[in-house]
């Protein structure tokens, strides 16, 4: 049995949860999403919790087992509490701008950067030196987050450009002259 895929996992009270031809779907209040299920894979409701089992013992089907009690756990949590990443940027005249449904970026380059805002996240610039990805779907916000932050990666001598506010750089000692 897989570790993973043999806990059970507990249903939202504000989440409403149905299956419809091998699909997960989850519902609240930051929205919907959809988990396709394989057809190795069954799932057991049982008023707040959904257990998972897998028809055989096949490599492929032990491998989708924990696979798909996380992105079902994702997606629960997802629609019911969402998922957030915040970005910092460091650098004298490094910038972001709000502008409608997009993100104006201005990193040091000789022009500025538009970043369109995917439909499914939320961006907003609370200050000029931090952006804000939010939203039901993880890889989603994760995907968006890291888009934003290869703008300009936080390079180790003066530690200028955009990270995670989480993220530690490892700092280098620049050329000793002398």
């Amino acid at each position: 049995m897989s570790r993973i895929g043999k806990k059970r996992v507990q249903i939202p009270k504000e989440a409403k949860v149905t299956v419809e031809n091998n699909i997960f779907y989850a519902e609240g209040p930051k929205g919907k999403l959809s988990v396709d299920i394989p057809q190795a894979i069954t799932l057991d409701i049982k008023d707040t919790t959904i257990g998972f089992e897998r028809n055989n013992d096949s490599k492929k089907d032990r491998a989708y087992h924990g696979l798909i009690r996380n992105l079902v756990n994702n997606a629960l949590i997802g629609v019911s509490k969402g998922y957030t990443k915040k970005l910092d940027i460091y650098g004298v005249g490094f910038k972001a701008q709000s502008k409608g449904k997009s993100i104006n970026f201005a990193l040091g380059y000789s022009h500025t950067i538009d970043f369109p805002i995917p439909s499914g996240v939320t961006v907003t610039v609370p200050q000029p030196t931090s952006v804000v990805v939010e939203g039901a779907d993880k890889v989603l916000v994760g995907q968006v987050a890291a888009n934003i932050r290869d703008f300009f990666k936080p390079e180790p001598y003066k530690g200028k450009g955009v990270r995670y506010s989480d993220e530690q750089i490892r700092r280098k000692q620049g050329k000793v002259v002398g």
